[in-house]
């Protein structure tokens, strides 16, 4: 196994990570931030109001793009195997 074949596996599973990893932390991001707003402009500093919108919204992401982050783990896992072979070989 020579150093592009590594290389390109590090960065195919870097970007998968960061695909599937995306919908949820964008929905984290987004809701903390409109929390985040609501209170500087309302002044009310309560722990669980960031918290429970923002569990709430991420259990949403995740019952929402559930499907496809699996599909492209399979799919992911799947390139791997396939390529098994000639990493062996080489």
């Amino acid at each position: 196994m020579d150093t592009n074949a590594v290389l390109d596996i590090g960065l195919a599973g870097l970007l998968t990570a960061a695909t599937v990893a995306a919908p949820v932390l964008l929905t984290s991001l987004l809701v903390g931030f409109a929390i985040s707003l609501f209170q500087s402009m309302t002044q009310i500093q309560e722990v669980t109001l960031t918290f429970v919108p923002k569990a709430l919204a991420v259990g949403v992401a995740l019952l929402v793009s559930g499907h496809w982050m699996i599909t492209e783990l399979i799919e992911f896992t799947h390139l791997l195997f396939d390529r098994l072979p000639s990493l062996l070989s080489s």
